[in-house]
C-alpha cells in the first residue's frame, strides 16, 4: 500500500481515499493475505480512518500448546488529529505526567499517512490475548506413572530419571 500524502487528500473527491487491501503485511505472520479496505477521510483538522479487513493467523493454545488457525477480523475506526507541532522536535523529560487528552494519535498536516502501518497495528490489537483452541480444551493431559516409566527418556534427562527411580514411591 502506498503512503497517502495528507495535503493531496484535500483535493480528492469528498476528501476521501479508499484503499483496497489484498496483501501480506510486513511483520504480521498470516496464512492468507490481509483482505479488505482502508478508508481515510480528511475533515480539516483531523483524519477519520476506518478499516474492514480479515486474514487467518496461526495461534498456539494457552492450555494444550497445540497450534490452531484463527480468523482475525477488524472492523474499526480511529480519529487521527492533524497538528503542526508534531514536526517540531521536543526536548521532553524522560518522565512526565501525561493528561488524558494528550493520549491521541497526531500527524503533521503536511506529512504522510501510512495505511499499511496503521492496518498492521489494528490487526495486532485484534489478536486474542487468551488463545484457546476450544472453550472446552482440557489442556495438557497427564500420563500414568506406569506408562511414563516405560517410555524412552531423552538421554539428557537420563541422570534425573535414574535419581527419580531411587526415590521411594
Amino acid at each position: 500500500m502506498d503512503a497517502i500524502f495528507i495535503p493531496q487528500l484535500t483535493k480528492a473527491p469528498e476528501r476521501t481515499e479508499e484503499v483496497q487491501v489484498k496483501e501480506f503485511l510486513p511483520g504480521l505472520e498470516t496464512l492468507t493475505p490481509v483482505r479488505g479496505r482502508v478508508r481515510v477521510q480528511h475533515h480539516g483538522n483531523y483524519l477519520q480512518v476506518s478499516a474492514q479487513a480479515e486474514t487467518i493467523v496461526t495461534c498456539t493454545c494457552n492450555r494444550c500448546l497445540q497450534q490452531y488457525n484463527h480468523r482475525l477480523a477488524v472492523d474499526t475506526q480511529e480519529v487521527i488529529w492533524l497538528d503542526d507541532a508534531v514536526e517540531q522536535e521536543q526536548d521532553l523529560p524522560l518522565e512526565r505526567e501525561v493528561a488524558m487528552e494528550d493520549l491521541v494519535e497526531t500527524l503533521s498536516p503536511n506529512g504522510y499517512f501510512y495505511p499499511s502501518e496503521w492496518l498492521y497495528e489494528q490487526m495486532c490489537l485484534a489478536i486474542p490475548q487468551r488463545q484457546l483452541c476450544d472453550n472446552n480444551c482440557p489442556g495438557i493431559l497427564a500420563k500414568d506413572n506406569a506408562e511414563s516409566s516405560d517410555q524412552v527418556v531423552d538421554k539428557r534427562w537420563a541422570g534425573l530419571n535414574a535419581l527419580k527411580k531411587q526415590l521411594p514411591s
